[in-house]
């Protein structure tokens, strides 16, 4: 049985309970009141600027594009100005009802909404995406007048690029299109520019190669916002910066003289500046409008485009590699010469062909030439000459000279896909195809076949170098923001100046005199003289049934079956001032089909020359149409 406690007792214990839970009130008492001091002193700047947070929204200003100029000052690219509707999602509600508000106000479809709607869903909330681009003002003030009913919804100033010469620079240029999530996956580049929705970078040409300097830096703007999302008003903005000016060194005369010479074949041309690398035109054809690209190709043209056979997507100029054929004599001379392997003076019989254990090299002309020196040689193209004097310098010195005159070896020009082409080696042929080389694959080679390959700029870059004697290289861009980049490759060639001349007088002879196998392609105008040569390059095999009844003609041949058909040259040919190469896919023979393009367009170079200097471009030329395209 429990005893009852005194009442004393009972008296203390209750003042103990009460003590400790008046402590125990007045530490969670003084608890709350350290936290409420330090939430309205410590953290205040930190609350503050959450609650900012809440109302301000912050948005990137896309810079304006960089514009691009030829050396003259004419305009290439630039931007034209365009009105275009945005939305973003946080600030909208319901963005489909909001969208199907807006089309009862501009002209948007259904695709148009569909597409928005997936954007959206894609980007952050707070990212604007666009709906439509290309309104005219009639429009954006119905939107502005409209505005309470349309949360999330704004009116920006945008550009989209032209390209003023089209189809001539298209190779060139390149154009430009909205970031794609292939085009993030394989730049390293984090760019909060390339997050916003259909944001327009390079795709191909000057435009991706140069895009970082043409893009420019994003401005940013801050601005208030209600409870609802709507605008209130622009609390901050920080402008941004557009992108550089550049200027290449193209003449857009020459660049569209070239352009059409080529006409309906599939061929390229390129002129460059013996003195400096500067490229004068590159031409490609067929070529196509980049203006198509920039607001979206319909699918039937780019189906077009595509299937062409004749490539007009493809950069021929650069990226395009062909076997040099009959231009490769000189590399395989000049070998001979530098390795005292033959003298120019040496002489070798041709009988139509080289016999080489069971088989036969043959050489163009089935009779033979006779005997042949080297400037003979050149002069007529004879292969035989060229068999018999491979056999005695062998691939690795053709390689190395190949090297020496720019064949086989990567340019540096602000163009993407730019070939380097093939100068082979014994080592080569093991480490790519697993087999040892032989003798015939170098005869094969010292007629500029077999595995030898070459893009038209290095052709143009040997014809420059042979003409110089220097080892100029090519140079594309002048400026940027009027900032003029490097000339390279000044220093002489390690080639003997004599044997350079012989080869410059073969060249020479192989133009302007008789049995010259480009003759009817000479300038007849003094002091305007080509040096150049002609080459054929076979792209089947013929076997020796045909060979026997004889070789079936080009023209009775399929396109894709015939030869390759090249020219090269230098004028004038006592001063040289510009090169010039000339491929034309399967057009037969290079006197035929190569030689007269050539010609005409080093006409037209020599005509222009007098004015063909660099033009620094004036200092407040901005983003923007430029002001001096029609002074050009």
């Amino acid at each position: 049985m429990r005893r009852p406690q005194k009442p004393g007792r009972l008296r203390q214990l209750l003042t103990r309970r009460a003590i400790v839970l008046a402590g125990m009130q007045a530490g969670v008492i003084g608890a709350l009141g350290w936290q409420m001091r330090r939430i309205a002193v410590e953290q205040n700047q930190s609350f503050r600027l959450l609650a900012e947070e809440n109302r301000v929204n912050i948005r990137l200003i896309p810079p304006v594009r960089g514009l691009v100029f030829d050396r003259l000052g004419k305009p290439l690219a630039y931007n034209e100005p365009t009105y275009k509707i945005e939305i973003v999602r946080e600030q909208a509600g319901d963005p489909e009802a909001v969208l199907r508000r807006l089309a009862t106000i501009v002209p948007i479809t259904d695709e148009d909404i569909a597409q928005a709607l997936e954007e959206m869903s894609n980007r952050r909330g707070f990212v604007a995406v666009p709906v439509i681009k290309d309104l005219d003002w009639e429009h954006i003030a119905a939107v502005s007048a409209n505005a309470p009913a349309l949360p999330g919804i704004s009116a920006e100033l945008g550009h989209y690029r032209i390209y003023p010469q089209a189809d001539d620079f298209a190779h060139i240029m390149g154009f430009v299109g909205p970031v794609s999530d292939y085009d993030l996956s394989q730049r390293d580049d984090d760019d909060p520019l390339l997050l916003i929705p259909r944001f327009q970078i390079g795709k191909n040409g000057i435009e991706r190669q140069i895009e970082k300097p043409l893009r420019g830096k994003a401005g940013v703007k801050r601005i208030e916002v209600n409870a609802i999302g709507r605008v209130m008003r622009v609390l901050g903005r920080e402008e941004s910066q557009a992108g550089s000016n550049v200027q290449l060194t193209i003449d857009h005369r020459l660049q569209k003289f070239a352009q059409e010479r080529l006409g309906e074949n599939s061929a390229a041309a390129v002129v460059m500046d013996v003195r400096n690398g500067d490229l004068l035109a590159m031409a490609s054809a067929p070529s196509f409008d980049p203006n198509k690209f920039v607001r979206g190709i319909s699918v039937a043209d780019f189906k077009d485009l595509n299937e062409n056979i004749y490539k007009p997507m493809l950069n021929k100029a650069v990226t395009g590699t062909y076997p040099p054929g009959s231009t490769f004599k000189m590399v395989t001379a000049l070998a001979a010469l530098k390795g005292g392997f033959m003298k120019t003076n040496e002489k070798v019989r041709c009988k139509g062909y080289t016999e080489l254990y069971d088989r036969r090299f043959h050489c163009w002309r089935r009779g033979g030439h006779g005997n042949m020196d080297l400037h003979n040689s050149l002069k007529q193209s004879c292969d035989v000459y060229y068999y018999e004097v491979a056999q005695k310098v062998g691939i690795e010195n053709i390689s190395a000279m190949a090297k020496e005159l720019g064949l086989g070896v990567p340019h540096s020009l602000e163009l993407p896909a730019v070939r380097e082409g093939l100068a082979p080696t014994k080592a080569w042929k093991k480490a790519r195809k697993g087999e040892d080389w032989v003798i015939g694959d170098t005869l094969n080679a010292s007629i500029g076949q077999g595995f030898v390959l070459s893009s038209p700029m290095q052709l143009a870059v040997m014809a420059a170098r042979l003409g110089s004697g220097t080892k100029i290289s090519p140079r594309l861009v002048n400026a940027i923001d009027n900032r003029p980049q490097p000339v390279r490759g000044r220093e002489p060639l390690d080639i003997e100046p004599e044997h350079i001349k012989a080869v410059q007088k073969a060249m020479f002879a192989v133009v302007n005199e008789r049995g010259g196998t480009a003759g009817g392609s000479a300038i007849r105008k003094k002091g305007w003289e080509m040096a150049g040569k002609t080459g054929t390059s076979q792209v089947r095999f013929i076997t020796k049934e045909e060979r026997a009844r004889g070789v079936i003609r080009n023209e009775d041949l399929p396109w894709e079956r015939r030869d390759h058909a090249l020219f090269v040259a230098y004028a004038p040919a006592d001063n040289p001032r510009f090169s010039i190469s000339v491929v034309v896919e399967h057009g037969g023979g290079g006197s035929k089909a190569a030689a007269p393009i050539a010609r005409d367009i080093m006409r037209e170079a020599l005509e222009l020359g007098a004015d063909n200097g660099y033009r620094a471009l004036p200092t407040d030329v901005r983003a923007g149409k430029p002001i001096l395209g029609d002074k050009a």
